[in-house]
């Protein structure tokens, strides 16, 4: 019972006390600080336990793997496609054919600094610290998505919402199938790279062309 207290407690504190704390109106030096914090903390358990490793699965069905990622790559890849060419087609490729350095440095920064924290936050750290707190598999990934997108609140677009709900919901679902940060990750990056390269960079709060 204590157990389940403190680890629903921790999860209250980092998971949402925190994230809802970036929107107060208080010195952005505070919410960088509240963050590091939360991170390092987050890291020390990881590493106290092991986790801190991007290994691959032993038995790995790379075939299935990519065959899955593809087939849900292609469906982002039409739907987000078409919503840009719909709303702002002006952007659709811009950053990718108008500023390919600042496309690339988007990409490598993306992939390298923010997709590997995320999900050893989001999947590593939480699924290994609360799947004795959570047993349903399905309401885990229900309770994961939203809490990753309860992280993006501070965009402050509901665009933003539902895109990291959708992705924490498809990331979860890797996570729990494969156990591995890395094959996420490569996940994350693939379906994160593709939105910047179509032309949702400027929507999601990265830089543009203009």
């Amino acid at each position: 019972m204590q157990f389940r207290l403190y680890r629903g407690i921790e999860l209250l504190l980092l998971f949402v006390i925190v994230p809802l704390s970036l929107l107060l109106d208080y010195h952005f030096l505070f919410k960088v600080v509240s963050a590091f914090i939360g991170f390092g903390y987050i890291l020390y358990i990881l590493r106290k336990n092991g986790l801190l490793k991007l290994k691959l699965p032993e038995k790995l069905d790379w075939k299935l793997f990519w065959k899955e990622t593809i087939v849900k790559l292609a469906i982002i890849m039409l739907i987000t496609g078409l919503y840009v060419f719909w709303v702002a087609p002006d952007k659709l490729f811009a950053v990718m054919l108008k500023k390919p350095g600042l496309w690339f440095v988007i990409l490598f920064v993306y992939t390298f600094l923010s997709v590997w924290p995320q999900e050893i936050i989001y999947r590593t750290f939480f699924y290994n610290r609360y799947k004795e707190l959570i047993t349903n598999k399905w309401l885990m990934f229900f309770i994961n998505a939203i809490l990753f997108s309860l992280a993006h609140l501070f965009f402050r677009s509901v665009l933003v919402q539902l895109l990291t709900f959708i992705g924490g919901l498809l990331f979860a679902y890797t996570y729990h199938k494969t156990k591995s940060t890395m094959l996420v990750s490569i996940e994350h990056a693939i379906y994160g790279n593709w939105l910047f390269t179509v032309g949702m960079g400027e929507m999601l709060a990265f830089p543009g062309v203009e």
